[in-house]
């Protein structure tokens, strides 16, 4: 009996400013590509392109890999790479696999998105912050689409609940010079930084505010702690030493969850990669792509796009942050949101989590900004 082998693609800046992160997610989708070819059901056969971090390659890229008879992309870090592709999957019907977290409010029936939907990251970090830090916050965030809408949502929530948002700055991708910024945290005095820096700009920003913390003697994971959404384990490499610890981070999944999935993926993650072992949320999200994207086109005998989406309808995982299901009606994921807590050996101390799996709600139509999720026993328990 024969396997049948289907061409994929695999999209991601593994060097330039965000190689930190996309480099991982690489990793992870080429993971579960050894794994499916190892265990089945379909054999794959990835077609590897890199876009460097430039926003000008990703369409030509995607155009090229869609043309050659590619139907099924895993790929794309940042929103703004994704946005940019989505006319070339569109137009060449053809399924791009998003795995990353981002902020919501798009629709495409090209795209499955397999990393976290707003009410997945951002409102349980929200609930977190005001409940355990104060109503006061400052945002900064590179300054494209993730940290706009982000920033957006906050700013709503937190002025429906009382509290103030006492500034937005924005820096290109890539900027590391946070100096006026800083001066401007220290002197507003928040209850929490808010951070949408990706990539070196983040690091950067983090080892900034922690030198200039300790500098006036100010303890700054509890008077001020940074609170973001895309922080994990790999980030926390780069910020390195004496400012990797006391962040808050909402994630669906962390290295560190001490489940018999988790502690496989991890293993062989460390053992594939050895040169850097560090799982991350992000490298599960393109894991488990890969992982659904084979199981739907075995199910449908295809790689064409209507049959894998038909296949996929209630499609379910045993994934390392848990099982995971996928949302029919919105192609998004039910995922396990959590809060971690960063420590100085670079991984997280999980000290708050759903109980099970949350539907996506990426248009947050079932939402109110003055619900509270501490409100209800069936919310975020407290872990630690």
């Amino acid at each position: 009996m024969t396997t049948d082998t289907f061409r994929i693609g695999l999209m991601f800046s593994s060097t330039g400013p965000y190689g930190s992160v996309a480099g991982p997610m690489l990793s992870g989708a080429l993971l579960a590509v050894s794994e499916v070819n190892e265990m089945g059901p379909v054999r794959l056969d990835p077609i590897v392109v890199n876009p460097c971090g430039n926003l000008s390659r990703y369409a030509a890229l995607s155009t090229q890999l869609l043309s050659s008879g590619i139907t099924q992309v895993v790929g794309c870090y940042t929103s703004s790479s994704r946005k940019e592709v989505i006319p070339a999957f569109e137009k060449y019907d053809g399924m791009l696999w998003y795995p990353s977290h981002y902020e919501g409010f798009e629709s495409s029936d090209n795209v499955v998105y397999t990393g976290a939907a707003p009410n997945q990251h951002i409102l349980p970090l929200i609930d977190y912050l005001m409940c355990s830090h104060g109503n006061r916050a400052f945002c900064v965030g590179s300054n494209y689409i993730w940290a706009w809408e982000n920033n957006r949502i906050l700013r709503e929530v937190v002025v429906a609940r009382g509290g103030t948002v006492l500034a937005e700055r924005y820096l290109p991708v890539g900027e590391t010079d946070f100096a006026k910024t800083i001066e401007a945290i220290l002197a507003a005095q928040p209850s929490f930084v808010f951070s949408s820096l990706i990539g070196v700009s983040g690091y950067s920003f983090i080892r900034r505010l922690r030198e200039a913390c300790v500098a006036r003697g100010i303890d700054q994971p509890n008077a001020m702690p940074v609170a973001s959404c895309n922080l994990n384990e790999p980030d926390l490499i780069d910020i390195g030493d004496g400012a990797m610890d006391g962040h808050i981070s909402s994630s669906v999944y962390f290295s560190s969850l001490q489940t018999d999935e988790s502690r496989r993926f991890v293993a062989r993650y460390a053992a594939a990669y050895p040169e850097k072992p560090w799982a991350s949320a992000d490298a599960e999200a393109s894991y488990i792509a890969v992982k659904l994207l084979a199981a739907a086109m075995a199910k449908a005998q295809s790689d064409d796009i209507g049959a894998v989406r038909r296949a996929l309808a209630d499609l379910r995982l045993a994934a390392p942050q848990g099982d995971v299901l996928v949302d029919s009606e919105t192609m998004h994921l039910y995922l396990t949101p959590r809060i971690g807590r960063s420590r100085s050996d670079a991984s997280f101390d999980v000290i708050r989590e759903e109980p099970a799996p949350v539907r996506p709600d990426p248009y947050l139509v079932r939402f109110c900004a003055t619900d509270c999720w501490d409100s209800s026993p069936s919310r975020l328990r407290v872990v630690s």
